[in-house]
């Protein structure tokens, strides 16, 4: 149990580190931004004395380093700045954009996770048979396939075509109208999920072999344990140690792929406020959508690898 706190408690001081890395990082590349943040606030009919009023005001006139020290306090105060003529805040834009990000991240997940350990479980047991080598080629073409394009070809085919499922349109709620919310975010999700289903497919295929063909597994069998409950209760459950840890790698690939398959179904989380911020020419925006992006990404990535020292026992007596 001490070693087990021990190593969490060396996550849990590395992920402060870790985001004041992301801060510093995030502000000092937007620094180079060639916006004027006065300028992006009051407008273009702004005089020459409001621009410098409002320099003056934001401390826009202070060190870059004493800006980022601000910037620091106010975000430990849920204070990410404002943008747009009418001083939009950029937590609140954030605090309902976010959401949607991660729902879509989440049911991305749920359809990678489902699809990788059903075939990668078959591949394993037909192994080098019809079945293993179908399975193969399938998640090889996943992997090779972009998420933008599977997008478009689904739009094409679901919506275009049959006109099955929307690709644009309002989110609605799903309390008040499950099916709608459903048919509205699955080829979103579909799209996002098939690529990371391809990669795990093959590191589940490859983890359970190696379980297969240990000793256990064939002592339970020729003791008479049938095969099917040795599988299920040993076998699947020691191999999935070490997807777990890719699937935390892979997290971050689909909160960044959500940022572009959002722009490409118009789904106003992350990434349309990305292209909003860039668009309307809004530094103090593009800053906090990225920011909280990088943010998420870490501490989700945390809390997998907590996760892979709570299932795997043997990284406990390291």
């Amino acid at each position: 149990m001490s070693n087990l706190l021990r190593l969490i408690g060396k996550r849990l001081v590395a992920l402060p580190i870790m985001i004041l890395g992301v801060t510093f990082l995030v502000y000092f590349l937007m620094s180079f931004s060639p916006i004027d943040t006065a300028y992006s606030a009051l407008g273009e009919g702004a005089t020459q004395e409001q621009l410098d009023a409002y320099r003056a005001a934001n401390g826009l006139n202070d060190p870059w380093i004493i800006q980022y020290g601000r910037f620091l306090v106010n975000m430990c105060q849920g204070d990410l700045g404002t943008y747009g003529a009418g001083s939009i805040s950029v937590t609140d834009k954030v605090a309902t954009a976010l959401p949607i990000t991660l729902q879509l991240t989440f049911i991305g997940l749920i359809i990678a996770v489902v699809i990788a350990v059903v075939l990668g479980v078959v591949s394993a047991l037909y192994r080098d048979r019809w079945p293993d080598q179908a399975i193969r080629v399938f998640s090889i073409i996943c992997i090779a396939t972009p998420s933008f394009w599977l997008a478009v070809l689904l739009i094409l085919l679901f919506s275009s075509t049959l006109h099955m499922l929307p690709a644009a349109g309002d989110l609605p709620s799903l309390a008040s109208n499950p099916s709608g919310y459903l048919a509205r975010m699955a080829m979103p999700a579909f799209a996002l999920g098939v690529p990371v289903a391809g990669q795990l497919t093959r590191v589940i295929r490859t983890a359970m072999v190696e379980e297969l063909d240990k000793d256990y597994v064939r002592t339970a069998i020729g003791a008479g344990v049938p095969k099917s409950v040795v599988v299920a209760r040993n076998v699947l459950r020691n191999a999935l140690i070490t997807p777990v840890t890719v699937l935390g790698l892979r997290i971050g690939y689909l909160i960044g792929g959500a940022v572009v398959i959002e722009v490409i179904f118009n789904l106003p989380g992350m990434g349309m406020a990305i292209v909003q911020g860039v668009q309307g020419n809004y530094p103090t925006l593009v800053q906090g959508v990225t920011l909280t992006v990088a943010l998420t990404f870490i501490v989700i990535n945390i809390v997998v690898d907590m996760l892979y020292i709570l299932i795997n026992p043997r990284i406990r007596t390291v």
